[in-house]
């Protein structure tokens, strides 16, 4: 860490709590002035697989550069979340500047290298950072081979017309196989095997040839430095004591500090505080120019002011035509989240505020249970998503919640030609006066070892799956396409491909329209009533498995009342499983000592009619731990 303190602001990053000197980093005298010609800029990404060493290769690039020296160092540099580190997995994007002399001209270059996320539900994460860049190294471990989300982040990179710069890395390990990879890798992208370079992030070998050719080969980019100032926002955080910090890449123009800027979608005017780089804390600077990627402090508490995808602007002589914005990321998965304390509503409210702008993938609104209280109704990108949210909410905002069970988005058209938007169980329409009923569907990549074919056909086509078609990238390796309803994607679907293939298979997925589908909504009923909290949308054929394992799991959860108490999983009025919950029983014969049977029968009839009377009126409480561990999802969770 720096020799100046540092402060972990709520959204994960750290921000330092006092300004630092453009001495403590490595920086060129043209960026300190504030002006960096832009021909001596490389913007860069690096995109790959979970678990393919990018963060390594970002920590190796960090010290040959020298922005981080060896008593500083530690493993995962830039992977600032405590969550990224017990997992070992990316799930921000960081940017880094750093400084580098090319080995081949001599030059010295300016680097501006974004660390992505290598897992499908963080995709928008890598979709923002690609607009930043005009290069991108695509990361391949030798021992395993391309990806099946590693080729869907090499199809974006090409969509944002990006430089590809293949590598193969961890050339090191005993199993890898670069030749074979480099062919494999060839023939996707239309190169030379030859062309792929060969790394080990690990030991630092062939990192500074991969600095060079980053150098030679990606374009420098391209801006007016006369014209009015464009800038694009791509990500945001929240800092408890300086306010929303913003990230831009500068497209025209500079940006100085105490320069009053616009934001175009919003018109609201600020007035720069800072104006820095992160080289890898961050460092104040007199400016930002063409092409150069930073941050911008205002002191502007307000979350909803700084909108990702927004241009920033001059406010005197602003610009007339806004940069093209992100499309916003549809969620695919839904979720509600409850507070266990029902005080904690506002804060879980201002904590989705902050989380949002460091996270805009998150959608939510406002959502109330009768068994749970009031909430939010939120929109993920994947399970993974939801699962990593919620952590980030308890962890950095202090807070307990309850998730409720995850559904889809689905479309129903009534008998009288209505159409509705099912987001949640409790919004299903009853009474029979369903038409039809549209679910999401996504296109599924499978890539694995092609002696499991069998095993992933059958998984797929279980789950309602078509196929699309099949391409061997290899003699020994084979990409699946198949298209699958997203509702049977989002349990246990990862899970069950990881232990059908021994762990070999990676799987990739994107939204693809919606077909129709026999769907019903089960509703689970304690002495019947029914808990929306335990409600769901499901396929007919899956119904009675599911109303099995929901009253099987509450029996256990619900602790026995002075009455027995039914649990019936039903659709509509037809009741497809139930469970009973037996009485606790008073022993009322204990103080007869013989005597005649009828007074022993009078005494059990009386206790009879009390518990029928107990029975009509009385409520079965659900304890709150019956509802977490009911509702839990963890299990359902895609492991990495």
């Amino acid at each position: 860490m720096d020799r100046h303190a540092a402060r972990r602001a709520p959204g994960g990053q750290q921000v330092s709590t006092q300004p630092l000197t453009t001495e403590s980093r490595p920086l060129s005298a043209s960026s300190a002035a504030g002006r960096t010609d832009p021909a001596r800029i490389r913007n860069f990404c690096i995109i790959a697989h979970i678990d393919h060493g990018k963060s390594t290769l970002a920590d190796r690039m960090l010290q040959l550069t020298g922005v981080v020296d060896a008593r500083h160092a530690r493993a995962q540099y830039l992977d600032r979340m405590d969550i990224e580190r017990e997992r070992g997995i990316t799930i921000k994007a960081q940017n880094v500047r750093m400084p580098w002399t090319s080995g081949i001209d001599g030059t010295e270059y300016v680097l501006h290298m974004i660390d992505t996320p290598g897992h499908v539900d963080f995709t928008y994460e890598v979709s923002r950072s690609l607009a930043a860049c005009e290069g991108a190294v695509l990361l391949v471990d030798a021992a395993q081979g391309i990806e099946a989300q590693t080729l869907a982040n090499l199809y974006l990179a090409l969509e944002n017309n990006l430089t590809i710069i293949p590598v193969l890395n961890k050339i090191d390990l005993p199993a890898a196989q670069p030749d074979r990879y480099a062919a494999e890798i060839a023939h996707i992208i239309g190169c030379d095997p030859d062309d792929v370079l060969r790394v080990s992030a690990k030991t630092g070998q062939g990192v500074d040839q991969l600095l060079d050719v980053v150098c030679r080969e990606i374009p420098a980019p391209v801006g007016e430095a006369d014209a009015p100032s464009r800038a694009m926002i791509f990500d945001s955080v929240y800092d408890i004591y300086r306010g929303v910090i913003t990230y831009i890449r500068v497209i025209d123009g500079h940006i100085t500090p105490r320069q009053r800027i616009k934001m175009m979608s919003t018109g609201a005017v600020h007035e720069l505080l800072e104006v820095g780089v992160i080289s890898p804390e961050p460092l104040p600077t007199q400016g930002l120019s063409v092409g150069e990627v930073g941050y911008l402090i205002t002191g502007v508490k307000d979350v909803r002011l700084s909108r990702v995808g927004d241009t920033v602007t001059d406010a005197i002589k602003p610009a007339t035509t806004a940069l093209g914005g992100y499309a916003d990321p549809k969620p695919m998965v839904f979720s509600g989240l409850f507070p266990i304390d029902g005080s904690d509503y506002p804060l879980l409210r201002d904590a989705l505020d902050r989380l949002q702008l460091n996270d805009a993938a998150l959608v939510y609104e406002p959502e109330s249970s009768a068994a749970l209280g009031f909430g939010f109704r939120c929109g993920f990108l994947g399970l993974l998503h939801l699962e990593i949210t919620r952590d980030r909410l308890e962890r950095e905002f202090n807070l307990e919640l309850i998730s409720t069970a995850p559904n889809v988005v689905n479309r129903v058209i009534l008998e009288n030609g209505e159409e509705q938007i099912v987001t949640n169980p409790s919004d299903w329409p009853g009474g029979g006066r369903i038409a039809q009923i549209f679910e999401p569907i996504a296109k599924c990549m499978v890539i694995a070892p092609s002696e499991y074919i069998g095993a992933i056909m059958e998984l797929c086509q279980n789950r309602r799956g078509t196929l699309g078609g099949i391409d061997y990238l290899s003699e020994s390796r084979v990409e699946l396409r198949y298209t699958l309803p997203l509702a049977e994607i989002i349990f246990d679907f990862f899970d069950q491909l990881k232990s059908r293939t021994r762990g070999y298979a990676s799987l990739d997925y994107e939204l693809a329209g919606e077909q129709q589908a026999e769907l019903v909504k089960v509703d689970i009923l304690l002495q019947g009533e029914a808990v929306d909290a335990f409600s769901s949308i499901i396929h007919k054929d899956k119904a009675f498995a599911y109303g099995t394992s929901m009253t099987g799991k509450l029996r256990k959860l619900i602790p026995r009342q002075q009455f027995e108490v039914p649990i019936q999983a039903a659709i509509g009025a037809r009741v497809i499983a139930r469970e009973n919950i037996s009485a606790i029983r008073k022993d009322v014969l204990a103080k007869c000592y013989g005597g005649d049977i009828t007074r022993k029968r009078k005494l059990l009839e009386k206790q009879k009619e009390g518990k029928k009377r107990m029975k009509m009126v009385g409520r079965v409480e659900v304890p709150q731990e019956a509802f977490i561990a009911a509702l839990s999802s963890d299990e359902d969770v895609p492991k990495k």
